[in-house]
């Protein structure tokens, strides 16, 4: 039936409503006023953000928590720049989102105006569907298109371009149903083909990643993996899927990969990938698998059939949601798995030993050993706890060193964008009060977004935040020291007191220089955010020489000037 008049403002926020929307991130704008204002006495809780950028962030780690869009509301021109991070962020990790900007007026339309953009080519290549609603009339079906696209196939973000005066203009407009997410399914032949090529195996390997898992997926992979006896690996920055302490997990395919685990993905003579792309970072720059044909039997599911064959043309390509794959894999008859049945155990004894005190620790000399800090972290938190980091070679620590405990205790960018540690980490606990948030934040990574611990405090998310604080841009630091040697520049950093900053805003904040003083200072922030519902930062002064669990920077510089002089 159709409404009474509504402000275009209002017809929006009740068409969120009805799409189950109860969370959404910004910055406001004049530019959608009217927007603010039917917020004002709807459910939905707006989360102020004190940039448009720790906005999408949060936005995105909400759709990734949540497997429903992310919702974010930013202005015009320079806000929606800022949230351009965000937007990347989800197209990268196949993660639903929508991105609300307020436009300017339909009548200053293509005269470059105050803050003018054409937000169809700014964000054409880094969003699902990019579109502007000129008629207030039209926001129900924009929406449902909106997140339809942005929750079937391949999950990802949508921009809406909302102009000013339509916001603002009334019309009489019927509302949508909500929204149904539409993901394919395999077919029989396809499964029985995989349970054939599976019978016929001698090595074969799970690889687990992507998005649109539920905890029914991911129990009904586990059933699957444990009754043909498989080991399963989990793609970069998709740790989670599987329990990690689970006896068939054998640690994670992507950067720093374990070199046993690498060969173990080598000499499979076949792999099954339930989700991920195989894009660079899980195939090791493309050396993990031969291109376009790889050597081993291949067996690659995706939830976007444009997926599929991209880079490698797999021997049985499927084109399916997770869920849909994921019940028809554990509905399948097992096979026999006594060529194989020892792989995961003996692969589990690989990622031990790769999990023990790396080398740079080992002989007792630096005040602060950060594998240790991993260790009491570990003993200090639930299972279930959230651990979220941005880009940095602090993160290897958490990614090496930490057993995650199922789906959805990892948040972290698969695009690698710095700034991303802190708004996910928020983002988390405001979704998931009731558990533990732990962030860990490079010292340059943290400036970038850090702003948002005032966001924390106002809308009391009791997050810990672990700074690194090496006094550099590492990973830069690192290249630098690889191909240039001893020229050091443009990534050196003077940092502010990261625990006197915290507390500026309200949190608690230490300071830790040792490795006996973080267990206990670990202890006060968790009984800190506990008690109090507020965040707490703990700041690690560490030797910059330490750069990676495997060397040192001395080290890395050792070596090139010794390649350079053989030169």
């Amino acid at each position: 039936m159709t409404q009474p008049s509504r402000t275009g403002g209002q017809i929006l926020v009740d068409a969120l409503q009805i799409h189950g929307v109860d969370t959404a991130f910004g910055v406001p704008g004049e530019s959608y006023l009217d927007v603010l204002d039917a917020l004002h006495d709807s459910g939905i809780r707006f989360i102020i953000n004190r940039q448009e950028g720790g906005a999408a962030f949060m936005a995105e780690a909400h759709g990734k928590l949540t497997g429903k869009p992310g919702i974010c509301f930013v202005t015009r021109g320079p806000g929606a720049t800022n949230a351009s991070i965000g937007v990347h962020t989800a197209y990268q990790d196949s993660t639903p989102m929508i991105l609300f900007i307020g436009q300017v007026g339909n009548d200053f339309i293509d005269r470059e105006a105050f803050q003018e953009i054409d937000y169809r080519r700014m964000y054409g290549q880094m969003a699902k569907w990019v579109a502007q609603i000129d008629r207030a009339e039209r926001i129900p079906e924009y929406l449902a298109h909106a997140f339809q696209v942005a929750t079937s196939g391949r999950p990802g973000p949508v921009v809406l371009a909302l102009p000013e005066d339509m916001l603002t203009s009334l019309a009489s407009v019927a509302d949508t149903r909500p929204y149904r997410p539409v993901q394919a399914a395999p077919s029989a032949p396809q499964m029985a083909q995989l349970r054939s090529m599976l019978a016929a195996a001698q090595r074969p390997l799970l690889l687990l990643g992507g998005s649109t898992w539920t905890p029914q997926a991911c129990a009904d992979l586990q059933h699957f993996a444990e009754a043909n006896h498989l080991p399963v690996a989990c793609a970069f920055r998709f740790q989670d899927l599987l329990d990690n302490a689970h006896p068939n997990y054998i640690g994670d395919v992507g950067i720093g990969i374990n070199p046993k685990l690498a060969a173990r993905v080598k000499q499979a003579d076949l792999v099954i990938a339930i989700g991920p792309r195989l894009g660079e970072m899980t195939t090791g720059g493309y050396t993990l698998f031969e291109s376009p044909v790889p050597r081993q039997r291949l067996v690659h599911f995706h939830t976007d059939a444009l997926e599929l064959g991209s880079v490698y043309q797999a021997e049985l390509m499927i084109n399916s949601g997770m869920p849909q794959a994921c019940a028809m894999l554990a509905a399948l008859e097992p096979v026999d798995a006594s060529a194989w049945q020892h792989t995961p155990a003996e692969a589990r004894l690989e990622l031990a030993a790769w999990q023990q005190q790396p080398p740079v620790f080992q002989d007792g000399q630096a005040p602060l050993n950060l594998w240790q800090v991993t260790q009491d972290i570990m003993a200090q938190v639930p299972h279930d706890t959230i651990v979220t980091n941005g880009a940095g070679n602090y993160a290897s620590w958490a990614h090496r060193f930490h057993c995650y405990g199922g789906l959805r205790t990892q948040l972290a960018p698969t695009n690698g964008a710095m700034g991303y540690g802190v708004p996910s980490g928020i983002a988390a606990k405001i979704v998931h009060p009731e558990r533990s948030v732990i962030t860990f934040a490079g010292d340059g990574e943290y400036l970038m977004n850090g702003q948002e611990l005032a966001t924390a405090v106002q809308y009391k998310a009791g997050l810990v935040i672990i700074v690194f604080n090496n006094q550099m841009f590492g990973t830069i630091r690192m290249h630098q020291e690889r191909d240039y040697p001893g020229r050091v520049s443009g990534t050196t950093l003077h940092n502010p007191d990261f625990a006197a900053l915290a507390q500026a805003y309200g949190a608690h904040g230490e300071v830790v220089n040792t490795t006996a003083e973080f267990a206990p200072a670990l202890q006060r922030a968790l009984a800190h955010a506990r008690a109090h519902s507020l965040p707490a930062l703990i700041e690690l002064r560490y030797d910059g020489n330490l750069i990676t669990p495997n060397t040192t920077l001395a080290a890395i510089r050792s070596t090139a000037e010794k390649a350079r002089a053989a030169k």
